[in-house]
């Protein structure tokens, strides 16, 4: 059965489980790329992120994790540091189930947490960074020199001359 945002209920369980189905994973030394085939999202998670995805196991509570953080990072890490990583896991549907932070977590954000933390926040804070990756359809149709493919977005947006300035002449990419 396919994950759908759909699909997913909220949970506030602190054992959450990392979705693994309909995701491409390369696994770098610092960070973990993952290719949502879904929704066609690349997602680029820093260290602590990635380290918390892993630890998504469906049996590992958050004070665990924490302390697995503090141990691989060999810094001071708490639990505010793995909700936030959840937070952000979850809204970019990378976990089963939707987390919704504990009360006392509202409002906490990485500016926030740099500000609690301070030098330690430069490696431990957590980061999820998305794009999205267009399809085949759309990559192609930004063909090379005189191939029809401007509309009026792409001329505005400059997309078909890279100059911003509108297509020239008028349907053709240069």
């Amino acid at each position: 059965m396919k994950n759908t945002s759909k699909d997913k209920k909220a949970s506030s369980a602190g054992e959450p489980r990392a979705r693994r189905d309909d995701l491409v994973v390369k696994e770098m030394p610092d960070e973990v790329l993952i290719y949502d085939l879904q929704s066609d999202k690349a997602h680029c998670l820093n260290r602590t992120a990635a380290l918390v995805w892993n630890y998504c196991d469906g049996r590992t509570t958050v004070a665990t994790m924490a302390g697995h953080l503090k141990q691989e990072l060999d810094i001071p890490v708490d639990e505010r540091v793995v909700w936030l990583a959840l937070d952000q896991l979850s809204k970019k549907n990378l976990l089963d189930e939707k987390i919704v932070p504990p009360a006392s977590m509202a409002g906490i954000n990485r500016r926030h947490m740099m500000r609690a933390m301070g030098l330690a926040a430069v490696v431990a804070v957590p980061m999820v960074i998305s794009i999205v990756a267009p399809v085949p359809a759309q990559a192609g149709s930004l063909g090379g020199t005189g191939d029809p493919c401007c509309t009026g977005a792409q001329c505005a947006s400059g997309l078909c001359n890279g100059a911003g300035t509108g297509c020239n002449p008028p349907g053709t990419c240069l």
